[in-house]
């Protein structure tokens, strides 16, 4: 059977880009390669996902409250919101995480669509069985997003050119990509792209 398909990105919100709340250093400089992507995964009528950060005010998830990171991406905040540069058509699916106050949240698999049905059942129905994946950050919800899709058995195709770390150590990036590629994701960039 013909691999289905789909563009899965994570996170490119204003929080997670220069003069974000949470800014990945030059993480606005995945959107354009992002944009290539979305015009040729629109031209072939192939799915597209788009992950966001979702917090509410209050969650473990943030120092204040106990976890590791300043608070960002509370919903319904300028700092939520998608890159304006990012052109996202109609017909794309928001998955929205990190709602539970108690959770972490990292995945898209801990995601859900605007009637509340989960990634993993939306890819079900589609028929999907291939993610390319990019976005932010590379250390954290990218790898998080495409380790648990190996391991419920999808196809991954990680995209170098479209993704930038936090690197909190200045080679967290270079081992979550080892890590992906160890549990057997591929790398490609948009020179190498088949559809």
């Amino acid at each position: 059977m013909k691999p289905r398909k789909a563009l899965l990105i994570v996170d490119v919100q204003n929080d997670f880009c220069p003069k974000g709340a949470l800014a990945v250093p030059r993480g606005d400089k995945v959107v354009p390669p992002i944009n290539k992507y979305i015009k040729i995964f629109s031209q072939n009528k192939l799915p597209i996902f788009v992950t966001r950060d979702w917090h509410p005010r209050e969650t473990k998830h943030f120092k204040d409250f106990g976890g590791l990171w300043p608070k960002h991406c509370i919903k319904k905040t300028k700092g939520a919101r998608f890159h304006p540069d990012l052109k996202l058509p109609k017909g794309i699916i928001i998955l929205s995480k990190g709602m539970d106050p108690q959770e972490d949240s990292y995945s898209a698999f801990q995601a859900v669509d605007n009637k509340e049905v989960a990634f993993f059942k939306l890819l079900k129905k589609f028929g999907i069985n291939e993610l390319f994946v990019g976005g932010l950050a590379t250390d954290y919800c990218v790898k998080f997003s495409v380790l648990d899709a190996l391991k419920l058995r999808f196809k991954v195709k990680l995209l170098t050119d479209a993704i930038q770390g936090v690197n909190i150590k200045a080679s967290d990036s270079q081992k979550a990509i080892k890590e992906m590629l160890a549990a057997g994701a591929q790398k490609i960039n948009f020179k190498k792209l088949y559809l």
